[in-house]
Protein backbone atom coordinates (compact mmCIF):
# COMPACT_ATOMS: atom_id res chain seq x y z
CA UNK A 1 0.00 0.00 0.00
CA UNK A 2 2.12 3.03 -1.62
CA UNK A 3 0.80 6.85 -0.95
CA UNK A 4 3.95 8.56 -1.49
CA UNK A 5 4.21 12.11 -2.35
CA UNK A 6 4.39 13.17 -6.19
CA UNK A 7 6.40 16.42 -5.26
CA UNK A 8 9.03 17.65 -7.44
CA UNK A 9 12.13 18.51 -5.83
CA UNK A 10 14.71 21.81 -6.77
CA UNK A 11 17.87 21.63 -5.69
CA UNK A 12 18.56 23.61 -2.70
CA UNK A 13 22.10 25.38 -1.29
CA UNK A 14 20.52 25.81 2.17
CA UNK A 15 17.85 24.25 4.52
CA UNK A 16 14.53 23.99 3.13
CA UNK A 17 11.97 26.38 4.32
CA UNK A 18 9.28 24.71 6.39
CA UNK A 19 5.54 25.30 5.24
CA UNK A 20 3.32 26.86 7.76
CA UNK A 21 0.58 24.01 9.11
CA UNK A 22 -1.97 26.60 8.94
CA UNK A 23 -2.23 27.66 5.53
CA UNK A 24 -5.42 25.75 4.28
CA UNK A 25 -5.16 24.08 1.04
CA UNK A 26 -1.13 24.87 0.63
CA UNK A 27 0.06 21.35 -0.41
CA UNK A 28 3.20 19.82 1.22
CA UNK A 29 6.30 20.03 -0.38
CA UNK A 30 9.05 18.19 1.24
CA UNK A 31 12.25 15.86 0.31
CA UNK A 32 12.75 13.22 2.20
CA UNK A 33 15.59 10.56 2.58
CA UNK A 34 14.80 6.81 1.35
CA UNK A 35 12.80 4.92 3.96
CA UNK A 36 11.98 7.48 6.10
CA UNK A 37 8.44 7.62 7.02
CA UNK A 38 6.24 10.12 5.10
CA UNK A 39 4.68 11.08 8.73
CA UNK A 40 6.47 10.51 11.58
CA UNK A 41 4.00 9.97 14.35
CA UNK A 42 1.06 9.83 11.69
CA UNK A 43 -0.30 7.01 9.85
CA UNK A 44 1.98 3.90 8.16
CA UNK A 45 2.26 3.05 4.57
CA UNK A 46 1.56 -0.37 4.46
CA UNK A 47 0.80 -1.14 8.68
CA UNK A 48 -0.21 -4.77 7.98
CA UNK A 49 3.36 -5.28 5.96
CA UNK A 50 3.99 -9.05 4.73
CA UNK A 51 2.36 -10.31 7.55
CA UNK A 52 -1.06 -11.44 5.74
CA UNK A 53 -1.90 -12.79 2.41
CA UNK A 54 -1.53 -10.51 -0.83
CA UNK A 55 -5.29 -10.90 -1.43
CA UNK A 56 -7.76 -9.53 -4.65
CA UNK A 57 -8.52 -6.05 -2.97
CA UNK A 58 -11.62 -4.19 -2.49
CA UNK A 59 -9.84 -0.92 -3.17
CA UNK A 60 -7.10 1.05 -4.48
CA UNK A 61 -5.17 3.98 -2.85
CA UNK A 62 -4.94 7.20 -4.28
CA UNK A 63 -1.75 9.33 -4.55
CA UNK A 64 -2.85 13.01 -3.61
CA UNK A 65 -1.07 15.43 -2.26
CA UNK A 66 -1.84 16.34 1.59
CA UNK A 67 -2.13 20.10 2.99
CA UNK A 68 -0.64 21.63 5.14
CA UNK A 69 -3.48 21.59 7.61
CA UNK A 70 -3.79 17.70 6.79
CA UNK A 71 -0.64 16.74 7.46
CA UNK A 72 -0.35 18.85 10.99
CA UNK A 73 -3.52 17.03 12.01
CA UNK A 74 -1.71 13.86 10.60
CA UNK A 75 1.10 14.78 12.60
CA UNK A 76 -0.60 15.93 15.71
CA UNK A 77 -3.82 13.98 15.97
CA UNK A 78 -2.78 10.88 15.04
CA UNK A 79 -1.15 9.04 18.03
CA UNK A 80 -4.59 10.31 20.24
CA UNK A 81 -7.11 9.35 17.57
CA UNK A 82 -5.74 7.13 15.01
CA UNK A 83 -5.36 3.31 14.77
CA UNK A 84 -2.85 1.65 12.02
CA UNK A 85 -4.46 -1.94 10.94
CA UNK A 86 -1.42 -4.02 11.56
CA UNK A 87 -3.29 -7.10 12.27
CA UNK A 88 -0.88 -7.89 15.07
CA UNK A 89 -3.56 -6.46 18.21
CA UNK A 90 -7.38 -6.92 19.42
CA UNK A 91 -9.06 -4.04 19.81
CA UNK A 92 -10.98 -3.13 22.97
CA UNK A 93 -13.74 -0.39 21.60
CA UNK A 94 -14.02 0.73 25.44
CA UNK A 95 -10.32 1.46 25.59
CA UNK A 96 -10.17 2.64 22.08
CA UNK A 97 -13.12 5.19 22.77
CA UNK A 98 -12.60 6.17 26.22
CA UNK A 99 -16.51 4.64 27.04
CA UNK A 100 -18.74 1.60 26.62
CA UNK A 101 -20.98 3.67 24.16
CA UNK A 102 -22.06 1.48 21.20
CA UNK A 103 -19.49 1.52 17.98
CA UNK A 104 -20.41 1.85 14.20
CA UNK A 105 -17.67 0.58 12.23
CA UNK A 106 -17.50 2.54 8.93
CA UNK A 107 -15.57 1.71 5.81
CA UNK A 108 -14.22 4.23 3.32
CA UNK A 109 -15.64 7.54 4.36
CA UNK A 110 -13.46 9.80 1.38
CA UNK A 111 -12.79 13.15 2.86
CA UNK A 112 -14.48 12.48 5.96
CA UNK A 113 -17.56 15.42 6.06
CA UNK A 114 -20.16 12.82 6.34
CA UNK A 115 -18.34 11.31 8.73
CA UNK A 116 -18.14 14.24 10.88
CA UNK A 117 -21.69 15.16 10.42
CA UNK A 118 -23.17 11.86 11.41
CA UNK A 119 -21.00 11.73 14.66
CA UNK A 120 -21.96 15.34 15.51
CA UNK A 121 -24.81 14.52 15.06
CA UNK A 122 -25.40 11.28 17.45
CA UNK A 123 -22.82 11.96 20.02
CA UNK A 124 -23.86 9.49 21.81
CA UNK A 125 -22.40 6.90 19.53
CA UNK A 126 -18.94 6.00 18.70
CA UNK A 127 -17.41 5.81 15.06
CA UNK A 128 -14.56 3.64 13.88
CA UNK A 129 -13.75 5.03 10.12
CA UNK A 130 -11.32 3.29 8.42
CA UNK A 131 -10.36 4.38 5.03
CA UNK A 132 -6.62 4.37 3.25
CA UNK A 133 -6.79 7.96 1.52
CA UNK A 134 -4.26 9.99 3.59
CA UNK A 135 -5.38 13.34 2.78
CA UNK A 136 -8.92 12.14 4.18
CA UNK A 137 -7.31 10.79 6.86
CA UNK A 138 -5.88 14.12 8.10
CA UNK A 139 -9.13 16.30 6.72
CA UNK A 140 -11.06 13.86 9.32
CA UNK A 141 -9.16 14.16 11.88
CA UNK A 142 -8.68 18.16 11.61
CA UNK A 143 -13.27 17.88 11.48
CA UNK A 144 -12.94 15.98 14.67
CA UNK A 145 -10.29 18.68 16.83
CA UNK A 146 -12.58 21.34 15.06
CA UNK A 147 -15.85 20.31 16.35
CA UNK A 148 -14.48 18.81 19.52
CA UNK A 149 -15.71 14.97 18.45
CA UNK A 150 -14.68 12.88 20.91
CA UNK A 151 -16.86 9.70 19.04
CA UNK A 152 -14.31 9.56 15.97
CA UNK A 153 -11.66 7.11 15.72
CA UNK A 154 -9.31 6.81 12.28
CA UNK A 155 -8.16 3.74 11.20
CA UNK A 156 -5.96 3.18 8.42
CA UNK A 157 -5.51 -0.10 6.61
CA UNK A 158 -7.58 -2.46 5.29
CA UNK A 159 -10.96 -3.08 7.13
CA UNK A 160 -10.88 -7.14 6.08
CA UNK A 161 -7.95 -7.51 7.93
CA UNK A 162 -10.11 -5.09 11.02
CA UNK A 163 -12.72 -7.12 10.96
CA UNK A 164 -10.70 -10.65 10.86
CA UNK A 165 -8.30 -10.05 13.42
CA UNK A 166 -8.55 -7.00 15.15
CA UNK A 167 -12.30 -6.99 16.32
CA UNK A 168 -13.96 -9.12 18.62
CA UNK A 169 -16.98 -11.69 17.55
CA UNK A 170 -20.33 -9.40 18.11
CA UNK A 171 -18.17 -6.40 18.69
CA UNK A 172 -19.91 -4.22 16.57
CA UNK A 173 -23.35 -2.32 16.66
CA UNK A 174 -23.36 -1.29 12.81
CA UNK A 175 -21.34 -1.03 9.76
CA UNK A 176 -21.64 1.29 6.78
CA UNK A 177 -20.45 1.12 3.68
CA UNK A 178 -21.00 4.16 2.02
CA UNK A 179 -20.31 4.66 -2.20
CA UNK A 180 -17.84 1.93 -2.29
CA UNK A 181 -15.09 1.89 -5.82
CA UNK A 182 -18.26 0.23 -7.98
CA UNK A 183 -15.18 -1.42 -10.05
CA UNK A 184 -17.75 -1.32 -13.50
CA UNK A 185 -15.28 -3.47 -15.43
CA UNK A 186 -16.75 -6.91 -15.60
CA UNK A 187 -13.91 -8.69 -15.11
CA UNK A 188 -12.93 -6.62 -11.65
CA UNK A 189 -16.59 -7.24 -10.17
CA UNK A 190 -14.68 -9.69 -8.02
CA UNK A 191 -13.08 -6.65 -6.35
CA UNK A 192 -16.47 -5.43 -5.39
CA UNK A 193 -16.68 -5.32 -1.08
CA UNK A 194 -20.00 -6.54 -1.04
CA UNK A 195 -19.65 -10.56 -1.92
CA UNK A 196 -20.97 -13.38 0.16
CA UNK A 197 -17.56 -13.78 1.80
CA UNK A 198 -16.84 -10.40 3.39
CA UNK A 199 -20.69 -10.38 4.79
CA UNK A 200 -20.63 -14.00 6.37
CA UNK A 201 -16.98 -12.65 8.45
CA UNK A 202 -18.70 -8.83 8.65
CA UNK A 203 -21.71 -10.86 10.54
CA UNK A 204 -19.57 -12.54 13.17
CA UNK A 205 -18.30 -8.89 14.12
CA UNK A 206 -22.00 -7.43 14.14
CA UNK A 207 -24.10 -7.78 16.91
CA UNK A 208 -27.36 -9.53 16.13
CA UNK A 209 -30.26 -6.77 15.60
CA UNK A 210 -27.02 -4.62 14.49
CA UNK A 211 -27.54 -2.52 10.89
CA UNK A 212 -25.61 -2.85 7.96
CA UNK A 213 -25.78 0.05 6.02
CA UNK A 214 -24.65 0.70 1.87
CA UNK A 215 -24.97 2.87 0.10
CA UNK A 216 -24.18 3.39 -3.81
CA UNK A 217 -24.69 6.01 -7.05
CA UNK A 218 -23.71 2.98 -9.13
CA UNK A 219 -26.91 0.95 -10.29
CA UNK A 220 -25.63 -2.20 -11.38
CA UNK A 221 -23.66 -2.30 -8.25
CA UNK A 222 -26.86 -1.75 -6.36
CA UNK A 223 -29.18 -3.97 -7.79
CA UNK A 224 -25.86 -6.84 -7.39
CA UNK A 225 -26.15 -5.39 -3.19
CA UNK A 226 -29.50 -6.26 -2.83
CA UNK A 227 -28.87 -9.60 -4.84
CA UNK A 228 -26.31 -10.84 -2.37
CA UNK A 229 -27.45 -9.37 0.97
CA UNK A 230 -30.94 -10.69 0.12
CA UNK A 231 -29.90 -14.61 -0.23
CA UNK A 232 -27.35 -14.36 2.40
CA UNK A 233 -28.81 -15.56 5.56
CA UNK A 234 -27.22 -14.07 8.29
CA UNK A 235 -29.10 -10.49 6.82
CA UNK A 236 -32.71 -9.95 6.49
CA UNK A 237 -33.83 -6.28 4.57
CA UNK A 238 -35.33 -3.85 6.76
CA UNK A 239 -38.01 -3.02 4.20
CA UNK A 240 -40.93 -5.43 3.94
CA UNK A 241 -40.94 -5.19 0.13
CA UNK A 242 -37.33 -6.31 0.01
CA UNK A 243 -36.47 -3.50 -2.05
CA UNK A 244 -33.83 -0.08 -1.67
CA UNK A 245 -35.04 1.69 1.45
CA UNK A 246 -35.46 5.40 1.42
CA UNK A 247 -32.06 7.95 2.83
CA UNK A 248 -32.20 7.88 6.52
CA UNK A 249 -32.37 10.99 8.04
CA UNK A 250 -28.80 10.65 9.45
CA UNK A 251 -27.08 9.67 6.63
CA UNK A 252 -25.87 13.41 5.14
CA UNK A 253 -26.26 14.02 1.14
CA UNK A 254 -22.84 14.79 0.83
CA UNK A 255 -21.14 16.98 -1.95
CA UNK A 256 -20.44 13.91 -4.14
CA UNK A 257 -23.73 12.72 -4.24
CA UNK A 258 -25.35 15.94 -4.73
CA UNK A 259 -22.87 16.16 -7.73
CA UNK A 260 -24.19 12.74 -8.94
CA UNK A 261 -27.81 13.90 -8.38
CA UNK A 262 -27.38 16.78 -10.65
CA UNK A 263 -26.04 14.86 -13.59
CA UNK A 264 -29.18 12.29 -12.84
CA UNK A 265 -27.65 9.40 -11.30
CA UNK A 266 -29.49 7.34 -8.56
CA UNK A 267 -28.65 6.85 -5.15
CA UNK A 268 -29.83 3.69 -3.57
CA UNK A 269 -29.89 3.32 0.10
CA UNK A 270 -29.85 -0.49 1.51
CA UNK A 271 -30.40 -1.38 5.31
CA UNK A 272 -30.14 -4.97 6.57
CA UNK A 273 -30.39 -6.24 9.93
CA UNK A 274 -27.85 -8.68 11.58
CA UNK A 275 -30.16 -11.65 12.59
CA UNK A 276 -29.41 -13.86 15.04
CA UNK A 277 -27.27 -17.11 14.06
CA UNK A 278 -29.25 -20.20 13.27
CA UNK A 279 -27.04 -22.31 14.30
CA UNK A 280 -28.38 -24.46 17.59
Amino acid sequence: MSDSLNASEAPRSGPAEPVSPHLPGVSVRHSRAKGEPRFPDGPRADPAGSHFERRIRSFQPRRSRVTAGQADALQRLWPKWGLDIDGQQVIDPAELFGNDAPVVLEIGFGMGEATAQMAAGDPGTNILAVDVHTPGQGNLLNLAEQNALSNVRVANGDAIILLREMLRPDSLDGLRVYFPDPWPKKRHHKRRLIQPEFLTLAATRLKPGATLHCATDWEPYAEQMLEVLGAHPDFENTQADGGFAPRPGFRPLTRFEGQGLDKGHVVNDLLFRRVPSRNP
